[in-house]
């Protein structure tokens, strides 16, 4: 007769519970930061491409039992300075492990649905500058301090009328597929951020993420007074067929950019040559460039 202890834990109940423990793991963006990482003897890989193998197929692994993944990016040289700071030994795998928890915990990450790393690895690419963008933006406007006369705080204020100024930008615009970039110089490094929008019918869609870093940014250069400005690029479709014979494509899809200068804390509309002038101007050279086809200029 055989028999079993009441506090024995039955095998499936610890393969259910492991699919509730969540699971993070850390990728290489590209070649460079793979090399990078290389110096290490522990870091076991010999090219880049067997890497991204290696990783995915561990990666569905997880997801085929149910594992849930989250996805961060592994930076080699904030790595370097993490266990500087920590007095850690970067050649030990217990290291990285350490620096992985806690960049997933702080920085941008992506839940694997199983799709390929060649796939996933732009976007979080996308979501990690997002993040770093908006971090030096609010680092800026921190120190923006208060109003010397009414004594309010000018990051508040300044983040009130980036958000109406974005708020009546989309208004203006009307319905269409819009592409922003916000750009501010400050400090060490410009200011960028980008938002995607479509508009129908007065109905916006809009990512909550590109929304708050787009506003920190221009909210940044309004606090500082400096100069900036926002370009946009609306898509629209059309059916007749002279948009086809002016170079707007088969399918009569046309673009038209409108640009915005930042002067005293507030939007300035562009004219059709001043945007004209500014989007085919080289920015490294001041050489001008052929304009694209399919595209027109508008006054903002």
């Amino acid at each position: 007769m055989t028999t079993t202890s009441r506090h024995t834990e039955p095998a499936g109940g610890r393969r259910a519970l492991r699919r509730e423990v969540p699971s993070t793991a850390a990728v290489l963006a590209d070649e460079q930061d793979f090399a990078a990482m290389r110096r290490y003897r522990t870091f076991p890989f010999d090219d880049y491409g067997g890497y991204l193998r290696q990783l995915e197929t561990l990666l569905r692994t997880l997801a085929a039992q149910g594992v849930p993944t989250t996805l961060t990016l592994f930076d080699p040289a904030a790595y370097e300075e993490y266990c500087a700071d920590l007095a850690l030994d970067p050649d030990r795998p217990e290291s990285r492990t350490r620096y992985t928890t806690e960049t997933a915990c702080a920085g941008a990450t992506l839940p694997y649905g199983g799709e390929p790393l060649t796939e996933l690895l732009p976007p979080l690419v996308e979501a990690a500058d997002r993040r770093a963008t908006w971090e030096y933006a609010n680092t800026l406007l921190s120190r923006a301090g208060h109003c010397e006369e009414c004594g309010a705080d000018l990051a508040h204020t300044a983040f009130t009328r980036a958000t109406q100024a974005l708020r009546q930008l989309l208004e203006a615009l009307g319905d269409g597929t819009h592409h922003l970039v916000c750009s501010v110089p400050a400090g060490e490094r410009s200011l960028l951020a980008v938002l995607h929008t479509t508009v129908e019918g007065g109905r916006r869609r809009l990512s909550e993420s590109e929304s708050l870093v787009f506003c920190t940014v221009l909210a940044t250069g309004i606090a500082l007074r400096t100069p900036g400005g926002i370009v946009s690029r609306t898509s629209t479709s059309t059916s007749t067929s002279a948009d086809t014979d002016t170079g707007g494509g088969t399918d009569g899809a046309r673009d038209t950019v409108r640009g915005w200068s930042l002067r005293d804390s507030w939007l300035r509309a562009l004219t059709a040559a001043e945007v004209f002038t500014a989007y085919c101007t080289d920015p490294g050279t001041g050489d001008p460039v052929p304009p694209e086809p399919g595209v027109d200029h508008a006054p903002a």
